[in-house]
Order: C-alpha cells, then structure tokens, then sequence
C-alpha cells in the first residue's frame, strides 16, 4: 500500500530533521571546550581578536606586523561572533560550525532539486560523514568557510544552468564566488562549473542554461566583481593612498605572490602528481569505496547525455588537474570539490547499497575502524609506550588519570563498534558504520578535547610562565608562536614575527637591559644561541614538540650573534618569509 501525501511529507520532515541534528551534534561537540591549537587556529583567532582591540579590520595584523597570507574574511567572521558571544572559545569556531551547516544544507536542497528529496538526504549524509569534511568542519582553519562559498557558487549556477532559466540563482551564485575570493583566493574556481556548461552547449545537449547573448548573462560577472570589491576596494584605495611601504608591500604580496606566486612557484607542501588521488582514496572515505561501481556506472550516464552528471563530474575532474599542476599540495586543496563528489554519487547509492561487494567494503572498513579503537584505547590503558596513540597523547604531559580517561572513552567507541557491527552490520551496514563515526567524533569533542586544550593550545605553558614570574614581571617574546601570544595573560613586549630569530633576539635582549630586574624573555630552543646561559635559565614547557626557555637578564652574555649552521636551522623552522 502506497503512502499517503500527508504521510510521505511528515517522513520527509522527520528525515530531514534526523540529518539536521545529527550534523549539529557531529560537527558542534565540544563547541566551548577548547581553545584554538595549530596549525592555523591560533593564527586567525589572534588576527581577530587584534582587529577588535585595534579598531583596524581592513588589513589584518598579527602581533606588530600586517598579516597578507590570507583575506581577512573568516578573521572578520571570528570577531564578529566573539561581539555577539563575548566568548573566544566559541567564536573562533562558530564560523566553521555554520559554514559546514550550510554547506550541508546547499547539498541537500541541489540534490532534492536535481533528483529527488531522497537523493538530497542521501547525497547530505555522504558528506557528513566523509572523514575530510567532518574533520575540517571541526576545525577553526580557512578551509570550512571556502567550502561554504565555492558549494554556493556551485548551487547558485547548477540551479540556473540545470533547471533554469533561473537569473537571481545566477547572481547569487556570482556573488557566492567573488565572496570565495576574499575568504581564499581560489574560490574563483567555482566558476570552472562554465567550462562543462560550454562543452554540453558544444555538444547540443539539452542542457544546460548557458544563454551568453542574453543581457542578464552579465548581471553574474557584476555580481562577482561587486562581492571580491567588499574588501580589495577599500583596501587598494587605502594602500594607494599611504605611502607607507609596509602597506604596498601586504598589498603585493596578498595579491600576487599568495596567489599566483603559490602557484607557480611553490615554497612549500612539495607532493608527487598523483598526491591527491591519495587523498580522495582515504581522507575521502567512506564514500571513496563505492567509486569501482560509479566510475561505470557515470560514465552509462554521461553516454545518456544527462547534463547533471556531466557538470559534476566536469567540474571535480577541473578542481583535482587544477590543483595536481603545481608541485605544492595540500589535502584540503581539493576539497571544494568534495561535495559535488557526494552528489554524483548520491543518486547511485540505493543501488549500490544492494550490492554484496559494496555491503562488504562498508563492513571491512568499519571493522578495521573499530579495531583501530579498540588498540588504540587499550594501548592507552595499559600505558604502551610504543604505541602511536600513547605516544602521541604522552608528548602533550597529560596525567595519568586524563590518559585513562581518553583510553576508556576511544575503548568504549571500539567496543559499541563490535557489537552494532555484529548485531546489525549485515543488514544495515550504512547506518552502523556512520553511528560509529558519529560516536567517534561527539566523543571527540566531549572528552579528548578538553583535556588537551591546554597543551595544544598553549595556555598550559602561558599559565606556567605567569606563575613562575608574578604579577610585577614584563615578559618579551622570541621565536613566538602564535598561541603564545594568544594565550598571554599579561602585556607582552614582541619584536616581530617574520624577523630572523637571531634579529629578534638581538632586539629583545637590548629591550632586556633597559630594564633587567623585571624583564624577561621567552625563547623557542631553536632561537637560544650560544649568548645564553642555559643553567641560568628555566626550561619551562613543551608547546608543539618544542621546548621553551625562560631566560632572566643575568643568563645573556655577550653579543647574539649566530652561526651559519644555527641560521639554518632557525630557516627551517621558521617557514618562508615574504
């Protein structure tokens, strides 16, 4: 007997919101928890916490000196939030939090739109649950956000190109993309989605929309240049009007060399050609194992003529060349075109929810999860120092009971993994993997996290430094991170960031001397030279694997001159400089 109406719609709702609130409860657990820890996460939380204090968010500063690696979007977002919260620890993240709820919701509604309202929940789940999604809409990095803008851009444009003519889709979708630009400068590569849209034209399929005579065509590329000119206006019209060299310099380098420059000519994260099918065959997964039954069952599609799969399929295939040219990659390069993935996917996956192979992947998959959980929590457990997981957990100086704590929560995971899997895995082995991996990331948040935010973060050792010191101390920084500084509870005196350490030491040592009963600095192990008597100073923590001195005015002798060998050193762990 078939469905009523009535009653197909109010199981479309109570699907819908099952989906709403698992995301919420898998992407926003822990949300107040923590603070923001490496990489990136200090960065951009100290960026924004600096433009509130300032009053200056048109160019973002980190400590003293301007900061052009990125646009300052997500930092504006971060403030933002914080003057709506009044609380760091869940402002710096609130963006990413959101961005990923919208990007679920873009995907859900394309799908609906472009297939079925099944097919949108389907293509939804997918992406939730694709552990390179999960993981960086977790997190406070730049990544989340671009995703947000470029699925936009994406669902903006297929709405017109696919089911149009649908022209304030189009403009949106425009601005969508000009609005990438200024959170990441390749969120212009939403609008690679054309290139397929050209070639269906080319080949007289019936879709898409693509009407480039018709005056409101234009009315998109407007839209994009009005969304990227919200911040490069302003902000090229104040670097034109100072003359003050440290403004053109940010303006050269966040237009040209962290743009094209990065591109062309790589200075880091130097990976082989083939890099990011690695990273599509694991940080992709689960949904990367049904790919030996989509490739053909896509490739039926596309010689059907069907438009839908041609501009998806076109325009991952354009993201994964795109990024596989230039020799610096990273993971998250490509995945903006993660969630276009989980919509070609989505409308095979009932089918290949029926085959045994695929069934059994799912099950082999969630069984080598499990087991990694249950070794991993009992490795914790019964303190095997050789193990990754103990050891990973005993570099950050947890204490006995926070490690049992953590081993019994990632046993428990493994545990409720066996028995779903065993009770329900044959049958349903789709839902049991995905309530694994919710469990996993909700634990997460709750339990690993907290406890070790504050040596992740840096509050730890901040905290030990105010209390070795006093109230009455002044304390200058060398080598700094940026968590440091974040995580100061007292004024800190810094003397640049991209400076050579051995510049800042000198600068440091100097500002020392004016003051050298209550002065003190805090130098990375890799920027104490040898003008630095180590038994006179204080080894006073660990903070990202580095260990950091406390060093009174009597410990420094002579002049802070390095060697060639020490200069190198301090090259490579300092990064490239602009």
């Amino acid at each position: 007997m078939r469905e009523s109406g009535a009653a197909m719609e109010q199981r479309a709702r109570r699907d819908f919101w099952l989906l709403a609130i698992t995301a919420l409860l898998v992407l926003g657990a822990g949300l107040g928890l923590r603070d923001p820890w490496p990489s990136d996460e200090p960065r951009f939380a100290l960026v924004a916490r600096q433009m509130i204090e300032s009053g200056q968010w048109l160019f973002p500063q980190r400590g003293n000196e301007l900061y052009s690696d990125k646009p300052p979007m997500l930092m504006w977002l971060q403030a933002t939030s914080y003057l709506l919260v009044r609380d760091w620890r869940v402002a710096f993240l609130l963006p990413s939090l959101l961005a990923a709820l919208g990007t679920l919701a873009c995907v859900y509604d394309l799908g609906r739109r472009l297939w079925t309202r099944r097919v949108g929940l389907y293509a939804a789940w997918l992406l939730l649950f694709t552990l390179q999604f999960t993981f960086q809409g977790r997190k406070a990095q730049i990544d989340a956000l671009l995703l947000l803008f470029v699925t936009l851009a994406n669902y903006g444009l297929l709405r017109h190109l696919l089911r149009g003519p649908d022209w304030r889709w189009w403009c949106i979708g425009w601005f969508a993309a000009g609005l990438g630009v200024i959170t990441k400068g390749v969120g212009m590569l939403a609008l690679g989605m054309l290139l397929p849209a050209l070639a269906a034209v080319a080949m007289n399929w019936q879709r898409p929309m693509l009407r480039i005579a018709d005056a409101r065509f234009w009315l998109g590329p407007v839209a994009f240049v009005l969304a990227a000119a919200l911040w490069l206006g302003p902000m090229i019209a104040a670097v034109l009007a100072t003359d003050d060299p440290a403004h053109h310099a940010y303006l050269r380098d966040i237009l040209f060399r962290q743009t094209a420059g990065r591109y062309t000519a790589s200075w880091d994260h130097h990976n082989p050609p083939w890099y990011h099918l690695g990273v599509m065959a694991t940080l992709w997964l689960p949904a990367a194992l049904a790919l030996p039954w989509a490739l053909p069952a896509w490739w039926r599609r596309l010689r059907r003529h069907d438009a839908r799969y041609l501009l998806l399929l076109g325009w991952w295939l354009m993201v994964v060349v795109f990024f596989s040219i230039p020799s610096g990659k990273r993971d998250v390069y490509i995945m903006p075109a993660l969630p276009v993935f989980c919509l070609a996917l989505a409308p095979l996956l009932p089918g290949l929810l029926r085959k045994r192979g695929f069934r059994m992947l799912l099950l082999a998959f969630g069984a080598f999860f499990t087991v990694l959980l249950l070794l991993a929590g009992g490795s914790l457990l019964l303190g095997h120092e050789g193990s990754r997981a103990y050891e990973l957990l005993a570099r950050r100086e947890l204490s006995v009971g926070s490690m049992q704590l953590i081993g019994w929560s990632v046993l428990a995971i493994g545990v409720w993994g066996v028995f779903a899997l065993l009770r329900w895995g044959r049958r349903w082995p789709a839902p049991v993997l995905a309530s694994v991996l919710a469990l996993n990331w909700v634990m997460q948040g709750l339990v690993l996290n907290p406890l070790i935010s504050d040596s992740s973060s840096g509050r730890g050792l901040m905290r030990a430094v105010d209390h070795r010191l006093g109230a009455d101390a002044e304390l200058g920084m060398v080598a700094w991170k940026e968590q440091n500084l974040l995580m100061a509870g007292r004024p800190v005196e810094i003397f640049g960031f991209v400076r050579p350490w051995e510049q800042q030491l000198q600068l440091a040592t100097a500002w020392q001397r004016q003051a050298p009963q209550r002065r003190w600095l805090l130098v990375q192990e890799a920027a104490v030279l040898g003008c630095i008597d180590r038994e006179r100073s204080e080894a006073v923590g660990r903070l990202s694997s580095r260990l950091w001195w406390l060093v009174p005015a009597d410990a420094v002798r002579g002049d802070c001159v390095a060697t060639e060998a020490q200069r190198a050193l301090a090259r490579r762990e300092q990064g490239p400089t602009p």
